[in-house]
């Protein structure tokens, strides 16, 4: 047994898949959970690098997933959270069923605000830990076709720096990885109807890439970091151009064709 923990949420694939192979290799045992059973393929991936795995599947955009996820950490004390878990919606707002709204909140704000408070709370107490909180560039653009995905990511990218400053000075460290598109399932998740959007089929950044940036930033206690030249000039541009146009620029890739 390793004497660091690492949890990440939203690890089944992707980015939370590969936050977790990295955290394995840097010798942390690890509690996995995604709502779906290829957790349990990860868990064994992860396994072959020596790490102890606990693999949940779990719906933590209701209370009772939540709760769920408690019972998995079950007190113990966290090194490294990796909040990763979230979900996308395209088409038009008005096209999308409350239900599906209301599940992308919940679990890209309410779960990741829980669990943040639960776990700094108790990362306080100890007086140490990380976190990684996986935002998106797209917290700094309005987003048609994407309107409550980008804002969803726009307060997470928000609460991360507030919270950063109210923190400042204490061993706890929180990082934001603000990625620009990346190539993971969320493009072709069932119920995410990003399909018919241009994104989808467009290059996007690696990754395995992505992850060991946000990682690396994560160990160094950074508050912040955007992978990739391109995406780190798209957040420059966000304080100069009008979101008018920014928001023209977003339609052109996330408009379903």
């Amino acid at each position: 047994m390793a004497d660091r923990l690492a949890v990440v949420t939203g690890a089944s694939t992707g980015l939370g898949y590969q936050l977790a192979r990295l955290a394995a290799q840097d010798g942390h045992d690890l509690i996995i959970c995604a709502d779906e059973d290829e957790i349990h393929t990860a868990a064994d991936k992860l396994r072959s690098l020596g790490a102890q795995v606990e693999a949940t599947v779990v719906d933590l955009s209701s209370k009772a997933g939540v709760d769920t996820f408690w019972a998995a950490v079950d007190g113990r004390p966290v090194d490294l959270f990796c909040a990763n878990a979230g979900r996308a919606l395209g088409q038009a707002f008005a096209d999308q069923d409350w239900p599906d709204v209301k599940r992308l909140i919940d679990l890209n704000i309410l779960q990741t605000t829980t669990v943040l408070h639960r776990i700094g709370r108790q990362m306080h107490a100890r007086g140490q830990g990380r976190i990684l909180v996986t935002g998106s560039i797209v917290g700094y653009v309005p987003g048609p076709y994407d309107a409550v995905y980008d804002a969803t990511k726009a307060y997470l990218n928000s609460l991360c720096y507030a919270l950063q400053d109210e923190w400042e000075g204490s061993p706890v460290t929180l990082t934001c990885l603000m990625p620009g598109p990346t190539e993971t399932p969320i493009f072709h998740r069932e119920g995410n109807d990003l399909e018919d959007a241009p994104i989808a089929e467009q290059d996007k950044d690696d990754p395995v890439k992505v992850a060991e940036r946000g990682y690396a930033a994560a160990m160094e206690g950074q508050r912040g970091v955007v992978p990739g030249l391109h995406n780190r000039a798209i957040t420059a541009l966000t304080g100069l151009v009008p979101e008018t146009i920014l928001a023209r620029i977003h339609r052109m890739a996330a408009e379903p064709q």
